[in-house]
């Protein structure tokens, strides 16, 4: 994009806001490529290019445990997720038994790096990246570690790069506006759009920001979003204007159809129904009579129908916002940047109408060693002076350390209509908090290792999307090469 970077809540030009209530939706699906392996290539730059396999349960030089993740590399061989590591092996032979001397031993470009599950790590990088998506989009929905979809229509439009209105009225684009279109990607219409510049600004922004690449799709809708996501992987950005969606969708196979299984592949495949179109173009009676209800949820869904908006699921568990600052920075500056932070954190959670029961903080040493530490209070409040004083007393154990980022939260949130504690319970004497120098006596909850439940506005569960349905984990599982070991709550 050109112009630089559009601040939080800008709209880029172009965007429809002449009143008109059916302007097209733009909706951004984000989807990590091979998101552990990624994160480990993050810290060990050796493992670039090399076929990974990260194991649950898996300790190296074992043969227990099962694949999380195969990186694209290693699935060349057959390895996938969700697979025994000790089928895995067989395939994918590990690196450290390769032995050139060794006639009987495998050979070395026929073998993989095996790695175990570090969640902890994860959770961070995908705290990053959570981060960006909220700088970029008000309306989210995150389904997992590695998932999320982004409402951006008020951000951007459909309308040409160049200007001249959407890319069906021939408008010119802009030819430095973004790169082309990636080999082989979907997306009928030819007129770059102002929906594709945002999300490559989204994409960009995650790996320069997060050092993970993700693919994204665009379209008006969230299942066609979620196919163009897939349709160029790795590293893909797929986008598919208003319009084009029953083009894009009906040449497809069933199995790329958001919601559809390899269990309901193979019963449409026994209906004849082979392809999205013609799922698109099937009785609906007769899908409803083999499917039940999603049988015609699914033919709408082919045929680029899904009016489903972006929602976030339920009610976030906690609020934070982190800030990245040079590793040189003085005990002066990280103590202005925590005081920012809280002020901020405490500004949301007020808007929010919620009350909190914890404050924690965290801060990152260099290269990724997160260090999280938090105190209880004796009851919910709302109270910003608080925040910043218990965050900056948290802060002092570090003010010798060098950190790269540092993190405010309150968490234990109570939406209800509750009272608020008052500072008379923290002075209260005996049994109430009042420490013998007059500070206000809390328990700490610290210790290394922060969650991403701790440090992301996230639900406590996925709600009713189809994603989390079994059909669909069973394909995320195969098809997308990532065994889900938690939400982005």
């Amino acid at each position: 994009m050109t112009g630089g970077t559009p601040a939080a809540g800008e709209t880029l030009p172009g965007a429809g806001d002449e009143g008109d209530d059916a302007v097209d939706r733009v909706v951004c699906h984000v989807d990590m490529d091979c998101f552990y392996a990624s994160c480990e290539r993050l810290r060990h730059p050796d493992l670039a290019g090399e076929p990974v396999v990260v194991g649950m349960g898996y300790e190296p030089g074992e043969s227990i445990g099962a694949v999380a993740t195969a990186s694209y590399e290693a699935r060349e061989f057959g390895v996938d997720s969700a697979m025994p590591i000790s089928k895995a092996l067989e395939l994918l032979p590990r690196r450290e038994d390769a032995d050139p001397d060794d006639p009987d031993a495998p050979d070395p470009e026929e073998t993989g790096r095996y790695v175990p599950v570090d969640l902890d790590f994860y959770e961070e990088v995908a705290s990053e990246v959570k981060a960006v998506l909220r700088d970029c989009a008000d309306t989210r929905r995150e389904v997992s570690i590695d998932e999320a979809y982004l409402d951006v229509t008020d951000r951007t439009s459909w309308a040409a790069a160049g200007g001249g209105g959407s890319p069906s009225d021939g408008g010119g684009a802009d030819e430095e506006a973004t790169d082309p279109p990636p080999s082989g990607a979907a997306g009928p219409a030819e007129a770059r759009t102002l929906a594709e510049g945002y999300a490559r600004h989204v994409k960009d922004r995650i790996e320069r920001e997060a050092g993970v690449p993700a693919s994204v799709g665009v379209a008006p809708n969230m299942s066609a979003a979620k196919v163009a996501s897939d349709a160029d992987k790795p590293d893909g950005l797929v986008v598919v204007p208003p319009g084009s969606v029953a083009e894009f969708l009906t040449p497809l196979p069933t199995a790329d159809v958001h919601g559809v299984g390899p269990v309901t592949e193979e019963t449409l495949a026994e209906l004849g129904i082979e392809t999205a179109g013609d799922l698109a173009a099937a009785d609906r009676d007769r899908l409803a009579e083999a499917l039940g209800e999603r049988g015609p949820e699914l033919s709408r869904r082919a045929a680029g129908d899904d009016d489903r908006e972006v929602t976030p699921t339920g009610l976030p568990k906690s609020l934070s916002r982190e800030s990245a600052l040079p590793t040189t920075a003085d005990e002066a500056t990280k103590r202005e940047t925590v005081s920012a932070l809280a002020a901020d954190v405490a500004r949301r959670a007020r808007e929010r109408g919620c009350l909190y029961r914890t404050i924690g903080i965290k801060a990152v040493e260099p290269p990724f060693d997160v260090n999280t530490r938090a105190r209880s209070l004796p009851g919910p409040v709302d109270d910003p002076d608080l925040v910043e004083e218990v965050a900056l007393d948290l802060l002092s154990e570090f003010d010798d350390a060098r950190v790269r980022k540092l993190g405010v939260r309150v968490s234990k949130l109570d939406f209800a209509e509750t009272d608020q504690a008052t500072l008379g319970g923290f002075d209260a004497g005996d049994g109430g908090g009042q420490g013998q120098g007059g500070k206000r006596e809390t328990r700490s909850e610290g210790g290394d290792g922060g969650k991403l439940t701790d440090w992301v506005d996230g639900p406590p569960d996925r709600g009713g999307d189809e994603s989390g349905s079994i059909a669909e984990r069973e394909r995320r599982g195969t098809d997308e090469g990532q065994a889900s070991l938690g939400d982005w709550s």
